[in-house]
This record gives structure tokens, sequence and C-alpha cells, in this order.
């Protein structure tokens, strides 16, 4: 466990600490699972120590349960903020998130990492690199945004799907989950049988809708990093599915704009997820940040 101020993150490793340290940070209510066994295994192999963490509010690390509140209040909030109006929130932004990424950095006795973050990881990786430079070795965004609000946004359909009230029936519960994936998950690639064993492995280890409620609140109470990303000076890459429902690839076009000599990768079969078939982007990615860093040092 790593501590950040009231707030205790649970964190895993892979590979040799004394290799280039990766830190991986998921997206909203997604456990340190969502970062696949064998992609972290994979990464290692390359010669990387790889961190995964579990997010406030979620999985093994510390629920902010104080925080509660009714699904019509988070409903309310969520709305206000939506259209550009103040609501309160239960931790002020995305930037209480990066200081936690820091402080499991900081419990490894690491000194700099690639950041890499996906979705809401990916906004919580892009503030640590604005914030927390030298700490940062590079940056990978991964289907993400910069927080400005004409950007990167949702279908109009996904986000009626996702404003439904939640379900109270455990197999409910369940095949709701499974629809949402399905909704997000790239058309071509999605495989049901195997987003049902790994949302099973997921619920084993937690599951806290109020946690991921109070983590959305967060990113809709965000503001716009676009400004702070044009002083970033590290190799960067966006990453985006063009299919993607959730997060519009103009978000990750505008962070690839923005950062000085950053690249823009885009995958036409993707929609908001990771397939298989793709990690090989991702782990080339982060390796050959490795080697611009490397010739820079």
């Amino acid at each position: 466990m790593a501590r950040s101020g009231d707030v205790e993150l649970y964190y895993e490793a892979f590979g040799q600490a004394s290799d280039p340290a990766v830190l991986l940070i998921m997206g909203l209510g997604t456990q340190l699972i969502g970062w696949h066994d064998d992609f972290c295994s994979q990464l290692a192999a390359r010669g990387f120590y790889v961190i995964r963490f579990d997010n406030r509010d979620v999985g093994w690390s510390t629920k902010l349960d104080h925080l509660d509140q009714s699904f019509p209040v988070f409903l309310s909030r969520a709305v206000r903020l939506l259209v550009g109006l103040k609501a309160p929130t239960p931790y002020p932004s995305i930037a209480d998130m990066a200081g936690d990424a820091i402080a499991v950095l900081d419990e490894l006795d690491v000194d700099r990492a690639h950041i890499v973050g996906a979705s809401m990881g990916g906004m919580i990786a892009q503030q640590v690199a604005i914030a927390h430079p030298d700490r940062s070795l590079s940056l990978t965004s991964i289907m993400s945004t910069t927080g400005d609000r004409r950007i990167g946004g949702s279908t109009l359909a996904m986000k009626f799907f996702l404003a439904r009230p939640p379900v109270s029936d455990p197999h409910q519960q369940f095949d709701a989950l499974v629809e949402t994936w399905r909704r997000i998950g790239s058309p071509a690639h999605f495989d049901e049988a195997d987003t049902r064993r790994r949302l099973e492995r997921s619920l084993e280890r937690d599951y806290t809708p109020n946690g991921r409620a109070r983590q959305l609140l967060a990113v809709l109470s965000q503001p716009s990093r676009t400004r702070a990303l044009a002083s970033v000076r590290m190799p960067t890459t966006a990453v985006h599915g063009l299919l993607d429902p959730l997060v519009n690839p103009s978000g990750s076009r505008r962070l690839a704009a923005t950062v000085p000599g950053a690249r823009l990768i885009e995958l036409p079969d993707v929609a908001h997820d990771m397939p298989r078939v793709h990690w090989p982007v991702l782990l080339d990615v982060i390796s050959s940040h490795q080697h611009q860093v490397s010739v820079l040092s």
C-alpha cells in the first residue's frame, strides 16, 4: 500500500526494480486488473519495471464512502457540471488523483517513470506530466482528452445510456456491466465470454458503483489542461480508436497538436478498449519512448 494524504492505494509491480519504471493508470471505475496480467508481463519482458495500482475509490484502495450521495443528487451535480455550471464534488479535481500516482512512485522509491494512462487514467497521466515533469520520463495517453469541453465528448446515445439509473438485482447488475463493455468495446474484437470472465474477476475483488460515481464527478469538474500541456517537454504519444463512442478522438488529436513533438496514433477498428491484437502498438510506443529518453540522456 502507498499513502496519499488520507488515502491508501493498493499497487502491484512486475519485473526488476532496477529497470526503467512504467506507471500504468487505469480509467473510470476500473481496477488495476484492467491492465491485463499478460500485457504487464510482456511490458516487463521488454525491460521495464511495471507498476499498476487501484485508483482511490476502486479496487483495494481507500473508498471515500463518507462523501457519498444519492443517485438523484449525483445526477443533478453531473448535469450541472456537464453544462458548465459549478457543483460540489467529492474531491476537488483530477489533480488529487495525480498526487496519488506520485505517492505510489514515492512508496517504491522510483524517481522517474514513463507515465501511461487510459481514459480517465490518461487525464491523470497528463496532469502528472504537467505538475510533476521531474518525475515523468514520458507520457502515453490512451483514448483520453485534455479537459476542454468542446472536444472529446461522448456520443449522445452513450450519454443517455450512461445516465440510466442503477439496477439493484445482482444478476441484472452483471448483465448491465457486460452490456456497457459491449457498447464501448471494439465491435470487431468484442469477446463476450472473455468479458464475462474479466468482469467476474473484477467483481470478486471489489464492486463500488458509488466510487465510480465520485470519480466521474471529479472528471466532470476538471479544468482544461490544454494551455498547460503546451509546456510539456517529454516524449509524448496519444493513442485513440476511431470508433470510440465514449471519448471522441478529437481529445487525443488536441493533445497531440498541443504538446510539442507529440505523436498521434489512430486505430481505425478500435473503440473504447484495448484489444489484445493491438497490444504491440502500445508496447512499441512505450519502448520507443525509452529509446528517446536514452538518446537524450
